[in-house]
């Protein structure tokens, strides 16, 4: 971990932190037939949503408290849902509007009137288009890709360039980061090139336990047998994202699978193991072939909004502060079932150990430890009767600063 003791965020990369949640969607020809992953042979006359409501996707986002949206403009099977003029396996190509449509540009509209940042998903890997067996041609076909999306769009919080496909594929990573670099520099890279965030390393939406914001390897996909480095210049502060479909594993809407969705207690373990780790939660729900996200979905982020906003929005007492040990006095005894803490990460992570402990009979008791603070850590822990809590940190790196020690009731999740 010793390049942990260099490693300090952008300005870019603690404001993408401090978003936490995203609403991820998936939505392409794979909508239209129950199917994953498409070879690129499929028609675009398939595609053909009646109510398509890009506003209602994002109202949701919104009004779930998700901070971000991501939309799959383009996925493996090279559909692309912007009329592009790279080729005509797009919506232009769709009886959806005659063919006049253009899903991108309802999505960016939607997050302007909101005030979501919007980001977006543009598969590498391209099933459908001719010249991807030539490296050079291709490259240049994906950054033209990249240069109408990057300068029509915008601003963008995030690129996503999702891994899975191209295991062993050489890109010309400084091409294309560069083209990113040019149009939107303050986005986020996800995963790829030259990231300045990383892949949690699964699709359960789940982060690693420590979750450090430091990394110098990572595996770009599910399917890749080695960890893969990227190009010089990368960050050494790369934060974590975890992402993973509300309906099980399926990323894309298939009709007759609401018994995938994830239950509300299911919900709730992933927010605290990804955003309560330290990492962004990008949450995906997937709209259905009218081009709505269907009603039970939103009624299960209702449910699993109402139990997070239970468990962490109301603390009992918090507190800040620099130094190596850190109180919270509580008005009166309490019964505590969990604690955030935050650590000012413009200065790294100094923190490499903690523990916390309550007051019980006049003795402090240790109700649970860690090493990694970061941006947040939530510990849930069986309720405790206490009046005081204490935070106590290493002392092997700089004077650490915590922004929030905080104490919530215990509450049934």
């Amino acid at each position: 971990m010793s390049n942990l003791d260099l490693a300090i965020p952008s300005p870019e990369q603690v404001a993408w932190q401090k978003l936490e949640l995203g609403l991820f969607v998936h939505f392409g020809l794979n909508t239209f037939l129950n199917q994953e992953w498409g070879d690129g042979t499929d028609s675009p006359q398939v595609f053909n949503p009646t109510s398509l409501d890009a506003h209602q996707w994002v109202k949701v986002a919104k009004d779930m408290g998700f901070k971000y949206f991501m939309l799959t403009a383009k996925h493996h099977d090279g559909f692309c849902l912007w009329p592009t003029e790279t080729t005509n396996y797009s919506v232009k190509s769709s009886p959806w509007k005659n063919g006049e449509g253009d899903v991108v540009r309802e999505c960016a509209d939607a997050c302007k009137q909101f005030g979501l940042p919007f980001g977006l998903y543009i598969s590498p890997w391209d099933r459908h288009e001719p010249c991807y067996e030539d490296k050079e041609a291709y490259d240049s076909f994906y950054c033209k890709q990249l240069t109408e999306l990057l300068t029509k769009y915008g601003p963008i919080v995030e690129v996503w360039f999702d891994g899975a496909g191209s295991e062993g594929r050489e890109y010309n990573w400084e091409r294309i980061i560069g083209t990113v670099k040019k149009y939107q520099p303050d986005a986020m890279i996800f995963n790829m090139g030259q990231p300045t965030i990383r892949w949690a390393g699964n699709e359960d939406g789940i982060a690693p336990d420590p979750c450090w914001n430091s990394r110098q390897t990572s595996k770009v996909s599910m399917f890749s047998k080695e960890e893969s480095t990227w190009l010089p210049g990368t960050p050494e502060w790369l934060p974590a994202e975890c992402d993973v479909p509300i309906r099980g594993d399926h990323w894309f809407w298939h009709e007759h699978d609401e018994e995938r969705l994830r239950s509300v207690s299911n919900l709730v373990e992933i927010y605290e193991k990804s955003v309560g780790r330290g990492a962004n939660l990008l949450l995906n729900v997937a709209p259905n072939h009218h081009g709505l996200i269907p009603e039970v979905d939103i009624d299960r982020l209702k449910d699993w909004k109402t139990k997070i906003n239970q468990a962490f929005t109301k603390p009992v007492a918090s507190a800040s502060g620099s130094g190596y040990e850190l109180i919270l006095e509580l008005d009166q005894e309490s019964k505590i079932g969990a604690v955030i803490l935050k650590e000012q990460i413009r200065m790294g992570e100094r923190v490499r150990s903690y523990k916390i402990e309550a007051l019980l009979h006049d003795t402090w008791h240790t109700i649970t430890e860690g090493t990694a603070i970061g941006h947040k850590r939530i510990h849930s822990f069986q309720a405790i009767q206490t009046t005081k809590l204490r935070l106590t940190m290493d002392k092997t790196v700089g004077k650490p600063v915590i922004t929030e020690f905080s104490a919530f009731i215990s509450v049934n999740l």
